[in-house]
């Protein structure tokens, strides 16, 4: 399930053969200029209905905390991603407010207003909760597995705890909550293959491709101008995937 960032990448996914994608709260950031979590509700909105519009795919949303701070809080947010096109969404644990991870109680109860409002739409959501020990540096699988199972308990059809990398650590997630559970690929992790061979039911990309094309973006232009070449623009974009993702 790989992370567009607009419109022009999602058609080039669905061009090259994906069947489902999902927003990345990050890339999306950059493409507007700014950095992670600064994004407004509204602002995420838009980019879910835009995208939905472009694809013909199932759309997963990166919808941080789902703003329980804005007018009408999570069930609110639930409710305008549904009606943007989303066919799923996450919410997840971390607060950029204070810089931690939420209480469990605290965070489960979210996970339950979340899914309440995801399973009594007319048709569902679903909503896979995130447990962000791993991304932010807090590295305790016992407590991730703990915040999983209140998740899964909560009602979230699928569970994730970005930044796991270990195989045998992800075969320990897999087999202690049974419930769908999301890998982030990683260039350090397991491969797609060995992923699936340990029961991982899906495996999302996250920012990691936004963040190849703005390299690639940032060293062409470094080319250009420190060297005056552009070796950079010899691969280019294939005339047929170019042709299947923005001929329309």
């Amino acid at each position: 399930m790989p992370n567009p960032w607009d419109i022009g990448s999602a058609r080039l996914l669905e061009a090259a053969g994906f069947e489902t994608l999902a927003t990345t709260s990050a890339g999306f950031a950059w493409s507007l200029g700014t950095l992670d979590g600064q994004v407004s509700r509204d602002e995420l909105v838009s980019h879910v209905a835009e995208l939905s519009g472009a694809t013909s795919l199932p759309l997963n949303v990166d919808s941080e905390r789902c703003y329980p701070d804005d007018p009408g809080g999570i069930a609110e947010t639930v409710a305008l991603l549904a009606e943007a096109g989303a066919a799923g969404f996450s919410i997840e644990d971390y607060d950029p407010a204070t810089g931690r991870i939420d209480e469990l109680e605290l965070a489960a109860e979210r996970v339950t207003q979340a899914a309440e409002a995801a399973h009594s739409l007319s048709e569902p959501l679903v909503l896979t909760g995130r447990a962000e020990n791993h991304l932010r540096g807090v590295d305790d699988l016992d407590d991730t597995i703990a915040r999983l199972l209140a998740y899964r308990d909560a009602g979230a059809d699928a569970l994730y705890a970005p930044f796991l990398r270990d195989l045998d650590q992800i075969r320990t997630v897999v087999e202690a909550v049974g419930a769908p559970v999301n890998v982030l690929a990683l260039p350090t992790g397991p491969s797609v293959a060995q992923l699936e061979s340990i029961g991982v039911r899906r495996v999302s990309t996250g920012s990691a491709l936004a963040g190849a094309a703005y390299a690639s973006l940032v060293g062409a232009a470094r080319e250009l101008l420190e060297d005056g070449t552009s070796n950079y623009a010899a691969p280019g974009l294939p005339d047929e995937i170019r042709r299947a993702a923005f001929d329309s």
